[in-house]
């Protein structure tokens, strides 16, 4: 239909440093996220496989269950759009509705790391860093008007970083497809 209905901040240097500390300061206020858009709630295949990447990433980064502190300082992480020098921030008008162009947004944000890996970029698509919208709106200019939606983390890939080894499980083709006609 070709709406188009994406904005685009990009943000570096001070302004990104402010909101990182603006975030991390809100949610080491107990501050609850205050998203613009509402946070998907899992249930069922679909959390558990939540539960697996998280098991997987902990224990990729040497992050014991029970340790209340490295759980809270990778939470942080997060907030601070996981330390990259650059993010991306997708944002749309108020007047699309909050579930409208949330198929554009992702295929956009899809797009721009496709991109960026073209390039040798590394990218990571989080919620995290615009949880606290308020945060981003100061240091961006981002007015009420819009729906802040999405972020993505970019810069060049520490590959020695633990987490950068994680290879996330996939479902079989077969257990997430019908096929139709293929006789």
């Amino acid at each position: 239909m070709n709406a188009q209905p994406w904005e685009i901040a990009v943000v570096a240097g001070e302004i990104l440093e402010n909101i990182k500390r603006g975030n991390v300061e809100m949610a080491a206020s107990g501050a609850m996220p205050n998203r613009d858009r509402p946070g998907q709630v899992r249930e069922g295949v679909y959390k558990q496989r939540q539960v697996d990447l998280a098991i997987q990433l902990f224990q990729l980064m040497g992050i014991a269950r029970e340790d209340k502190v490295k759980r809270a300082e990778w939470m942080q992480k997060g907030f601070r759009f996981f330390d990259a020098p650059t993010a991306i921030i997708l944002y749309v008008d108020k007047s699309l509705g909050e579930s409208g162009p949330l198929m554009d947004i992702g295929s956009l944000a899809q797009t721009i790391c496709l991109a960026a890996l073209h390039y040798g970029l590394g990218t990571c698509i989080e919620g995290q860093g615009v949880m606290y919208p308020d945060v981003v709106r100061k240091y961006t200019g981002i007015p009420e008007s819009k729906l802040i939606i999405i972020c993505i983390a970019i810069g060049y890939p520490d590959w020695e970083f633990p987490a950068n080894k994680l290879e996330s499980k996939r479902e079989p083709v077969d257990s997430i497809t019908t096929w139709c006609g293929f006789d």
